[in-house]
């Protein structure tokens, strides 16, 4: 299961309005970084047929099966920290994250 905190679901929203539609949201994991894996998220228009769907608080949420296995938990959040927001992963299977907190393992 994969959920959308309040917060991220209104930025979520907002963005696939101001794209002008979508299905929802894919969160992915690359191999990337220093410590193994990176977040990847971008815009569905179409999902593919081996994909997971996650409603969360009136998001769809897409997520590929190799990745749902290192996603399985995740709330997607979206926050303000001093000038910057952004999403936050809050991803209980990950072990360690990187200094810069790019990057992630399991």
């Amino acid at each position: 299961m994969i959920t959308v905190s309040p917060k991220a679901a209104i930025h979520v929203q907002k963005s696939l309005a101001k794209r002008g539609g979508g299905v929802g949201l894919r969160l992915a994991v690359k191999t990337s970084g220093c410590s193994g894996f990176a977040y990847a998220l971008e815009f569905v228009d179409k999902p593919e047929p081996e994909d997971q769907l996650f409603e969360s608080n009136g998001v769809t949420i897409i997520v590929d099966p190799k990745s749902h296995v290192i996603l399985d938990g995740t709330e997607l959040d979206f926050v303000r920290e001093g000038l910057n927001e952004g999403f936050k992963f809050h991803n209980p299977n990950a072990t360690a994250s990187c200094g810069c907190g790019e990057s992630f393992a399991v």
